[in-house]
């Protein structure tokens, strides 16, 4: 059965999730230039750019999920090779840091969530974001970011499993090489999650026209 996506992408209970859009993993600086050039080069940043500024226009939610690191490492994993390469440097990302910032294309704008992790591969499992997604009444949950090989399947799987509707832009997500993200989205994230484009989510989110200033109704009355 077709999904209908007006209904499920709906803005009063949509929320938009960037995974880890920060300087030190996907900007200039970053400690996986493998991955932040994939992530440009595909046109995937943009996408991200687009659908959080069509959100924030149509009143949708978006909260950023950030990784970060203590200046000490204290209470850091250490049990997989992608920690031990993220000890190494030699770029941190550690707290109250440009590394921890999310991009400029993106941006961060006051009505935007976030949620900053020190331990972990997903931004969900031990984090605030479940508790913060509830409080905004979030059903949707659509996801966008890097990198497809570990943290995007991690963040689709335990969404779902939370009870959340989650959508996918395949645009919007990036992971290295390539070719490796139509491999995950085809069979495993298909599965669980809805497959849609960038274009296809903002067709949904129409901008929201400002009502009338207070009191003008009446004035004119």
């Amino acid at each position: 059965m077709p999904v209908d996506l007006a209904s499920l992408l709906d803005p009063a209970h949509t929320v938009l999730l960037t995974q880890e859009c920060q300087n030190g993993v996907v900007g200039p600086e970053s400690a996986l230039p493998a991955l932040a050039e994939a992530a440009r080069s595909q046109g995937v940043l943009t996408a991200i750019s687009r659908l959080a500024a069509g959100a924030r226009a149509a009143g949708v939610t978006v909260l950023h999920t950030i990784a970060a690191r203590r200046p000490d490492g204290k209470g850091a994993n250490r049990n997989a090779r992608l920690f031990a390469a993220a000890e190494r440097g030699p770029v941190y990302q550690l707290p109250g840091t440009r590394m921890v910032e999310v991009i400029d294309e993106i941006g961060q704008e006051p009505s935007d969530l976030v949620s900053v992790r020190l331990a972990g591969l997903s931004p969900i499992g031990g984090t605030d974001v479940d508790a913060l997604l509830r409080n905004v009444g979030c059903r949707t949950l659509v996801v966008t970011g890097v990198s497809t090989n570990v943290a995007i399947p991690s963040t689709v799987f335990e969404a779902a499993d939370r009870g959340y509707q989650v959508v996918v832009p395949r645009d919007a997500i990036a992971g290295v090489p390539a070719e490796y993200t139509e491999v995950l989205i085809r069979n495993s994230l298909s599965l669980v999650a809805t497959i849609v484009t960038a274009d296809e989510v903002l067709k949904h989110w129409p901008a929201r026209v400002p009502g009338p200033a207070a009191g003008v109704g009446a004035a004119r009355a």
